[in-house]
């Protein structure tokens, strides 16, 4: 059942965060919910979890719509790779986005969140294993980026973001998670009010908690292996 796994992993974050000293308090978990039906979902929301995360725009479009009657309102993050035609639906329909890696993508949607709504709340996300493969800014790239964001009205610069390399060896895992906290730790030494250091997943979040993270996304562990 998907409340026995969610009881796991806060287990999980709750034995991560006495290691690191650290109240279990200071750790969110967002469930990664992509490609996973609203069943699974309210399954998790009726278990006591309300923050969730989707990949892919349309899918989620989907689910907010099925799901609109669930009470509390869960939160939707946007943790997947957001293109400029699709911001305009991401500003009006998500409470985050975690994967803003352009300044051009922030403009679009602090000139696309409507003013009746909070605004929206983004991280940035870094490239800190310099993958070539994959999205985010290259670490010299997000000091400027940062400040850039933060200037922008109807968005909330929230923290960093970071997908580091997989790789199975505790030691491995927590470089890219303590460089990752290196540029969080500088950018609010410059003056940015950030409180989200969004990292770690299923596989490493123990290694991300040591290192600092304040928001863990789980998928697989809470829901089980992604449909095909």
């Amino acid at each position: 059942m998907i409340a026995d796994k969610l009881a796991q992993v806060h287990s999980r974050i709750a034995s991560a965060c006495m290691a690191a000293g650290r109240p279990v308090q200071s750790v969110t978990l967002l469930a990664v919910s992509k490609t996973f039906g609203v069943d699974a979902i309210a399954e998790a929301h009726a278990a006591g979890q309300r923050r969730f995360g989707e990949n892919y725009v349309q899918e989620a479009i989907e689910k907010v719509a099925a799901l609109e009657g669930l009470e509390p309102r869960p939160e939707w993050h946007l943790i997947g790779p957001l293109q400029s035609n699709k911001t305009r639906v991401v500003a009006e329909l998500f409470d985050w986005v975690q994967t803003v890696d352009r300044i051009k993508i922030a403009e679009r949607l602090s000139a696309q969140r409507p003013p009746v709504l909070a605004p929206l709340s983004v991280c940035l996300q870094v490239n800190v294993s310099g993958e070539a493969r994959k999205s985010g800014l290259a670490p010299g790239e997000v000091g400027a980026v940062a400040h850039a964001v933060a200037a922008l009205p109807r968005l909330r610069l929230r923290g960093l973001m970071a997908i580091p390399e997989v790789t199975g060896d505790v030691a491995a895992q927590r470089r890219p998670f303590r460089a990752l906290r290196g540029l969080f730790d500088q950018l609010r030494g410059e003056g940015l009010a950030l409180d989200t250091l969004s990292a770690g997943m299923s596989d490493d979040l123990e290694a991300a908690i040591l290192e600092g993270a304040t928001m863990v996304r789980v998928g697989s562990a809470i829901f089980g292996r992604r449909p095909a």
